[in-house]
């Protein structure tokens, strides 16, 4: 895999060309050249093939490193991904995208394809592995809080989150009163009235193997696609959210649910009582306006204890929520709750506007549609990159479900502390995708440079 790395100010960025397979090893190979600039950093261009006679396009420059095509996974992981694992065990979040048309090889980067071979081992997977190395030291020297890693993993599709460490169990996405937006499950009625909301399942891994059998069976459950271009296309962005979390933890953020859980037949209580009151309190006159009902005394000592009863239970969960902030600062470990988050996006599409009509029919109405969806959030995804990346005081997150769902992840993580790698495929046939592919790497450059 030919990989080249763009270092800026707010993004690692990663650009692989990925091997030609046999058959289109016959079709022909894109003409691509890298060239050095002063800084010194690299552009790229490229054109259909070295015989044609058009112009190549010509990339801006920005990419730092390039890796030739027999380099492995690993080797990729030590120069993207490696130099942050510290940023984590201090506390800090990471986020690394994969992007790329379909075919190009971003799953096989991002989460890899081979699970046995170190060397061949996804980002996420790799990243797992030196996490789990470093917690087993800590937790040798802590004797307290034993460290793991908290596993979650969902697809969006379309407009849909589907949980897949819950047999693809569709979740909801939401903003909550707290501001932030979240990805929740279904709603659990319980006795006594009690509405339980949980949030998208959360893995506990206290060792590398089981997260790794985790894993694996989650990505079992991700949805594939008929792309014209690739038989096993991913058609979701799928994310995996790496957290380092103690049992503590889990158990204090378990409390806070039950707690909520208990407050909402109180509340709701609450507000009936008060509007069964004032219902009663107030008629309705000839001229259509409301006045005091003479024949009725609004029962104001009803109200006032429904409410103190409510007030009890929203301290009861104002108190949990304290009790998880007190756990991450007395832990001991500043890594614990610090999350690293891989997003492999799916299948960017494009349409030759050139192509015959033979290759417009491969495409069923379902793909082109989903490839419209697809486009429209990685434009949103570009936009809030640049944004994000030039401190703008509106930042477009309501633009899409997926960047919607992100941005926690860009709210609480440190300028420099995330990355995009951009997949490529060398392929004549594809050359019209893996142009487009470069000119979206290169405006997303340009942002945030």
């Amino acid at each position: 895999m030919e990989l080249l790395v763009e270092v800026i100010q707010s993004l690692a960025y990663a650009t692989a060309w990925r091997p030609l397979s046999q058959s289109e090893a016959k079709a022909g190979e894109i003409d691509r050249k890298t060239q050095s600039d002063p800084q010194p950093l690299f552009s790229v261009s490229v054109k259909r093939q070295a015989s044609s006679a058009e112009s190549p396009w010509k990339s801006s420059a920005a990419f730092h490193t390039i890796f030739d095509p027999e380099d492995s996974n690993y080797k990729v992981y030590t120069t993207v991904v490696w130099p942050l694992i510290d940023n984590i065990l201090k506390g800090e979040n990471c986020s690394f995208f994969g992007y790329g048309h379909s075919g190009s090889g971003k799953t096989h980067t991002i989460l890899g394809y081979d699970f046995q071979d170190t060397q061949q081992l996804g980002l996420c997977l790799a990243a797992a592995k030196q996490l789990f190395d470093a917690l087993q030291s800590l937790n040798k020297e802590n004797k307290g809080q034993q460290l793991g890693i908290g596993l979650s993993v969902f697809e969006l599709r379309n407009k849909s989150a589907f949980d897949l460490l819950n047999n693809r169990a569709q979740c909801h996405i939401r903003e909550g009163s707290d501001g932030k937006v979240h990805v929740r499950g279904e709603t659990e009625v319980l006795e006594g009235g009690k509405v339980r909301v949980r949030p998208i399942v959360q893995r506990p891994c206290w060792e590398f193997e089981s997260f790794k059998r985790v894993l694996v069976q989650a990505l079992g459950q991700r949805a594939t696609g008929s792309s014209s271009v690739h038989d096993q296309s991913s058609r979701t962005h799928a994310v995996l959210e790496l957290e380092i979390v103690s049992q503590v933890l889990l158990d204090s953020r378990h409390a806070l649910y039950d707690r909520q859980s208990e407050l909402v037949p109180v509340g709701k209580l609450a507000t009936d009582i008060r509007v069964e009151e004032e219902s009663k309190g107030f008629m309705q006159t000839p001229d259509g306006k409301w006045a005091p009902n003479p024949d009725y005394k609004i029962n104001q000592e009803r109200i006032d204890a429904a409410e103190a009863e409510k007030d009890r239970f929203e301290a009861r969960v104002k108190a949990a929520e304290e009790d998880i902030e007190t756990v991450l600062k007395l832990s001991g470990s500043p890594c614990l709750g610090a999350k690293m988050v891989f997003v492999d996006l799916a299948g960017a599409e494009y349409y030759d506007r050139n192509a015959t009509q033979m290759q417009t029919i491969k495409q069923a109405a379902q793909e082109r549609q989903e490839g419209r969806q697809i486009n429209s959030d990685l434009l949103a995804l570009k936009e809030v990159m640049r944004a994000w990346a030039q401190n703008q005081k509106r930042i477009p997150f309501r633009s899409s479900t997926l960047t919607m769902v992100l941005r926690e992840h860009f709210m609480s993580t440190r300028k420099g502390n995330s990355g995009i790698i951009v997949t490529l495929s060398p392929a004549t046939e594809q050359y019209e995708a893996t142009l487009n592919s470069l000119k979206y790497a290169s405006l997303v450059g340009a942002a945030v440079a």
